[in-house]
């Protein structure tokens, strides 16, 4: 027998339950000592006018670009995802050509670097100078504004990757389900309906949100080509002021707090979603193995 099986049977360990609420209280006290530490270090940092963020968080200028960048977002999120489902039911079809096109447009949206797109669309006119029919011509600079060109970057950088939640949201549906709403007489249009997109809606939704949310961090990229977006304002602020560490603080902050009312917002969408007397069985089940 070993000492550590004597020892249990002697009686002489420890009460496990209490070894582990001593651990936990003494890396709990030690990381909130740390935490503390990190803060007063920053707090008392005389190179930072900490007072100057709450004035900046409402400043008019903080403001439009805040207000620019959801419009920005909300833009990109509506366009990826109609252009999305186009793609993701391309790829899902039993046309060849239409799969193909399909995977090419994931294939070069998806792999090219989005600040690589921003800046491919805001010279587009080097490549294509006028646009036009017969003798009306307009010029692809007076065309492609910086707001269209970030919009244009973003929406069908988002449209690839959401055309692969899609198309994996619609694949994961049984068969089955298809075979079963055809022997009734429904179209494939009928049965994607009212069949497929029910029941796929539940797998596409939460990566949806995520999505959403990264969108929100990725319009900052619109910056390089001067749309004036929060990060954009921020910058133009303290290029004049010098207060960068603040600015950049303000900035921050407005998009912790979007994102947050964007994850808040997502949590009840996904509880809203999941089938009903799911939760309620799960937590029966915990109860009584409890």
């Amino acid at each position: 027998m070993s000492f550590a099986q004597q020892t249990l049977s002697m009686g002489l360990a420890p009460p496990v339950g209490k070894t582990v609420r001593i651990g936990q209280l003494v890396t709990g006290t030690g990381a909130i000592f740390a935490l503390a530490l990190l803060l007063l270090v920053i707090g008392r940092n005389q190179s930072v006018q900490w007072s100057e963020i709450p004035r900046y968080m409402i400043d008019p200028t903080i403001l439009s670009g805040v207000v620019l960048t959801l419009e920005l977002t909300a833009a990109a999120m509506i366009s990826g995802i109609a252009i999305g489902c186009v793609v993701a039911i391309m790829a899902t079809s039993q046309n060849v050509v239409l799969k193909a096109m399909a995977a090419g447009f994931v294939w070069w949206f998806r792999g090219v670097p989005l600040i690589v797109q921003v800046f491919f669309w805001f010279n587009i006119a080097l490549f294509i100078p006028q646009v036009g029919f017969g003798t009306y011509t307009i010029s692809v600079n007076d065309l492609v504004t910086p707001a269209l060109a970030g919009l244009l970057a973003l929406g069908l950088h988002e449209a690839a990757n959401m055309s692969e939640i899609i198309r994996g949201g619609l694949t994961a549906v049984d068969r089955g389900q298809r075979e079963a709403a055809s022997s009734l007489g429904l179209r494939p249009i009928q049965t994607l309906r009212t069949v497929v997109l029910p029941q796929a809606v539940r797998l596409i939704v939460p990566p949806t949100g995520n999505q959403a949310i990264g969108m929100l961090k990725a319009s900052a990229i619109v910056s390089v080509i001067g749309m004036q977006d929060l990060l954009t304002q921020a910058q133009a602020i303290y290029a004049r002021n010098f207060l960068v560490i603040e600015l950049l603080c303000v900035a921050s902050l407005w998009y912790l707090a979007i994102t947050t009312v964007a994850s808040i917002g997502q949590h009840y969408l996904e509880k809203h979603l999941a089938p009903k007397g799911r939760s309620s069985t799960a937590q029966k089940e915990t109860r009584r193995r409890a």
